[in-house]
């Protein structure tokens, strides 16, 4: 059995889990990119995966994960060419997808099982969409990422899994490839069940400048507070980015090098006029 997850988080909460059940003992894989945010068009093809990639040298140029993307550590392509050969090689084996709901997992599930038909029947999805679980203190919640499940609770979610089907194969790649026909639209969300829609990659910084005020603020505070505090987030380097595209144009006091999130301080600019005093 194989085990895929969307998360890196997500791998040491279902190793635990495997821990307690003999019946999940496999492999745990991990799909690292966030197709929830990013270009989409040709996404199969050798120029699109250059072109996503260059998109994000450029995200996380000058920031804290600049050298992130060749440093080889986020390779899909190399993780799907190794799971189909596995695949064609041990024709017995099985893999099991672990998705909550939220656009990161769903989009990571359209760009992987889009890409392995030929092993339909033996591809099988956990997506947790709106189901209850216990927490460490006893309660019910409805957990939008796999990691805040307790492990013992991943023994009940086991339960869920299920073939994916010969009608899924077809129709849900159809979406995906809608999706990556949309120019210009580079941020994924979730509306419900599996269903995506996109918006510009601007989307979130209407949000994020609610943030921002009169006192002087370290990039990463900025950043935490919306990560905290929006009901809709996405990864820390998208949103530096954000920031940095946000403070390009002027609009914000700036001190320090706009770099790493925690090397610069942002505020609202003072209106002209207003530090002075009538006579």
């Amino acid at each position: 059995m194989i085990h895929i997850v969307f998360n890196e988080a997500d791998v040491d909460v279902l190793k635990k889990a495997i821990e307690l059940d003999e019946t999940l003992q496999g492999e745990v894989l991990l799909v690292r990119d966030d197709y929830a945010v990013g270009p989409l068009a040709g996404i199969y093809t050798t120029e699109g995966i250059e072109a996503r990639k260059q998109w994000w040298r450029d995200v996380l140029a000058g920031g804290d994960y600049a050298a992130k993307v060749d440093e080889g550590l986020v390779d899909d392509n190399k993780l799907v060419a190794e799971l189909k050969e596995r695949l064609q090689n041990e024709t017995a084996e099985i893999v099991w997808i672990w998705a909550a709901q939220n656009k990161h997992d769903v989009s990571g599930y359209y760009w992987l099982m889009s890409q392995l038909k030929d092993f339909q029947g033996r591809l099988f999805i956990l997506y947790l969409n709106n189901l209850p679980f216990i927490n460490e203190k006893g309660l019910i919640f409805y957990p939008e990422w796999l990691h805040v499940i307790p492990p013992k609770e991943f023994l009940k979610a086991k339960k869920l899994a299920r073939p994916i089907t010969l009608s899924e194969f077809e129709v849900d790649p159809d979406e995906w490839t809608k999706l990556q026909n949309e120019e210009g639209k580079g941020v994924r969300l979730l509306e419900g069940g599996k269903k995506l829609s996109q918006q510009g990659y601007d989307f979130y910084d209407a949000d994020l400048r609610k943030y921002i005020t009169g006192d002087w603020q370290k990039g990463s505070k900025i950043i935490h507070q919306f990560l905290n505090k929006n009901k809709q987030t996405t990864g820390d380097a998208y949103i530096l980015w954000r920031l940095k595209t946000m403070l390009s144009t002027g609009e914000f006091d700036v001190q320090g090098e706009v770099k790493n999130m925690k090397e610069f301080e942002v505020k609202n600019k003072v209106a002209q006029g207003a530090e002075t005093t009538n006579a």
